[in-house]
């Protein structure tokens, strides 16, 4: 039985110290079963929102490149800068950090094909989202008023930062008579939960089947995340918060989304 992380334990010691291996996901047989996702017509605007830089591209890097294939017009919105990665590092600083994943972003967003999209950071503070979560969903509205979908983590997804940036995502949809469909995507649980596990909503689950060259554009936005994949230095406080075990979720042919 694999437990599941404590609200802080993810970011600041990079993994939990239990997941479930992504072989047990791969060979698991309800892949089959899940709908594939309906994309929105070509010209809606769809708004995808991050609570860290990197949580969009490894949850769902592969569907990004065929939302922008199909022509939709996609925007970005992350809520920190993900200075809270390496809290004890002798390397970086929270600043230097800061700046090094914005630019890490950057760069893999434009490996997805989004080098001309609109993104708008928050500056938010890494860590305490669900302290903020009114001036997040206030400032995440104006970036979502004009959208047909929010793509945002999912509100059970086991992070804190996470479930907030969901949260607030539904919150702002709720505000307008006809709001967007929200799409939550996991990130943090494919690590804790089980195949087939009840404490996901299956039922509302929606599968993205990668092709060859979905994958590859993804692994190269992915390997952007240098500060995240690869060590800081020798240090033990500058481990990589994703290391092998953590990627090969993210690797895997199907993404998915919950409606």
């Amino acid at each position: 039985m694999v437990s599941r992380p404590g609200d802080g334990e993810q970011r600041r010691a990079g993994h939990p110290r239990r997941y479930t291996e992504e072989t047990a996901w791969r060979a698991w047989d309800g892949w089959a079963t899940l709908p594939d996702l309906d994309l929105p017509a070509a010209g809606q605007l769809v708004s995808v929102v991050s609570a860290h830089p990197d949580d969009d591209v490894l949850a769902i890097g592969g569907l990004v490149q065929r939302l922008r294939r199909r022509g939709c017009d996609l925007a970005f919105v992350c809520a920190t800068d993900g200075e809270a990665s390496h809290p004890d590092s002798p390397t970086m600083t929270p600043t230097r950090l800061a700046l090094h994943r914005t630019d890490e972003l950057g760069r893999a967003l434009a490996r997805l094909g989004c080098s001309g999209a609109r993104h708008t950071a928050l500056h938010l503070p890494d860590g305490r989202l669900g302290d903020a979560s009114a001036e997040l969903a206030n400032r995440l509205e104006p970036s979502l008023q004009d959208a047909a979908v929010v793509l945002a983590p999912w509100r059970g997804d086991g992070h804190p930062d996470h479930e907030a940036c969901g949260r607030a995502a539904v919150t702002v949809s709720d505000r307008w008579q006809a709001g967007p469909a929200v799409w939550e995507y996991p990130v943090w649980a494919w690590h804790w939960a089980e195949p087939g596990s009840p404490a996901v909503p299956w039922g509302r689950a929606r599968a993205v089947r990668l092709g060859t060259e979905e994958r590859l554009g993804k692994a190269e936005a992915i390997n952007e995340f240098r500060s995240q994949v690869e060590p800081l230095s020798d240090d033990p406080a500058d481990a990589p918060v994703l290391p092998h075990a953590v990627l090969a979720h993210f690797t895997r042919a199907v993404e998915v989304v919950f409606t």
